[in-house]
C-alpha cells in the first residue's frame, strides 16, 4: 500500500518540473535598477493600478503580467517649424528632459500606455512650442526674449503632462533656426549697427578736436583782450624810461638820442664792451 503512494508524488513533480519547464519563463520577471514594475492579472481584476514593483526578482503565477517601465531621467531631441507673430518662419530645436512619475506608472499604463512618447510628449510639445513661437518676433526670440520663451514652454508643458503622469524636469532650446534671407538680413542688420556706431565714433572724435580748438582760440582771444586793455601808451612809455635808466647805468660805452615827439621813446646806439 505504501508504494502506491510513490507514482502519485512522482507524478506531481513531473508535472511541476514540465510546467516549470514550459511557463518558467512566464513567471517571473527581474526588474533592473531604474525600472518599475505593474501587474496584470489575467483571471482577476486586471491592472492593479496602485501597486509597483521594484528592482529584483519578482515571482507571479503564469497567466499574470509583468509589464516593466523605464522611471530614469530620459531625453528626447525634437525640432518644431513655426512662425513668428509676423509669419515668418522660426523653427526650435529643443532637447525635453523627461521622466515617469514612478508610483504612477499602473494609471500611465491604464489611461496611455508604453509609448506615451510619441501618443502624448510628442504632440504636446508641438501644440505648446507653436503657440508660444507665434505670440513672439524671430528677432526677440534670437534675441532678448528666448529665455522667456523657453519658460514658458517648459512651465505648460510640466503643467500639462504632470496630469497625465510625467516629469517634465526641463526643456532645453538647443538652437534657433531661420530662413536663409532672414539670417543674411540680421548679418546686414549688425555689420551696418557697426559700421554707424563707427562713423559715430569718428564724428565724435572730430567734434571733440573742433570743440578744443574753438577752447583754445577763445582762450587766446581772451588773452588778447585783457593785454589790449591794461597796456597803454604811458606804460610802454614808463617802461621805456626804466630801461633806458638800467641802460644808462651799463659800464658799456653808448649814445642815447633822446626823441623830439611827444610819444618817442630815447634811441639807444650801443658801443664797445
Amino acid at each position: 500500500m505504501e508504494n502506491q503512494g510513490l507514482p502519485r508524488v512522482l507524478v506531481f513533480v513531473l508535472l511541476g518540473v514540465i510546467t516549470l519547464f514550459i511557463f518558467g519563463s512566464q513567471m517571473y520577471t527581474n526588474i533592473q535598477p531604474g525600472q518599475k514594475g505593474v501587474k496584470f492579472y489575467t483571471l482577476g481584476e486586471g491592472l492593479d493600478t496602485e501597486v509597483t514593483y521594484g528592482q529584483g526578482m519578482n515571482f507571479y503565477f503564469p497567466w499574470n503580467k509583468m509589464i516593466v517601465y523605464d522611471v530614469k531621467t530620459q531625453m528626447y531631441p525634437v525640432t518644431v517649424d513655426g512662425k513668428d507673430t509676423n509669419g515668418v518662419q522660426c523653427a526650435l530645436a529643443m532637447n525635453i528632459i523627461y521622466h515617469p512619475v514612478e508610483n504612477e506608472i499602473g494609471l500611465l499604463h491604464n489611461e496611455v500606455g508604453e509609448d506615451y512618447l510619441n501618443k502624448l510628449i510628442k504632440p504636446k510639445i508641438g501644440d505648446i512650442a507653436l503657440t508660444v513661437i507665434k505670440e513672439y518676433t524671430y528677432d526677440q526670440i534670437i534675441s532678448n526674449k528666448k529665455d522667456e520663451l523657453k519658460v514658458r514652454i517648459e512651465n505648460m508643458m510640466q503643467d500639462e503632462l504632470l496630469e497625465r503622469h510625467i516629469v517634465i524636469e526641463e526643456i532645453k532650446i538647443s538652437d534657433i533656426i531661420i530662413s536663409a534671407d532672414i539670417e543674411k538680413a540680421i548679418t546686414e542688420k549688425v555689420e551696418a549697427e557697426q559700421l554707424a556706431l563707427k562713423q559715430q565714433y569718428v564724428l565724435d572724435k572730430e567734434l571733440q578736436e573742433a570743440e578744443r580748438k574753438r577752447i583754445e582760440a577763445q582762450g587766446i582771444s581772451d588773452f588778447q583782450a585783457i593785454v589790449n586793455q591794461t597796456i597803454t601808451s604811458q606804460l610802454l612809455k614808463w617802461k621805456g624810461i626804466e630801461a633806458t635808466q638800467e641802460i644808462a647805468k651799463s659800464t658799456n660805452s653808448k649814445v642815447i638820442v633822446i626823441g623830439n615827439g611827444d610819444g618817442d621813446l630815447p634811441i639807444i646806439l650801443g658801443g664797445d664792451n
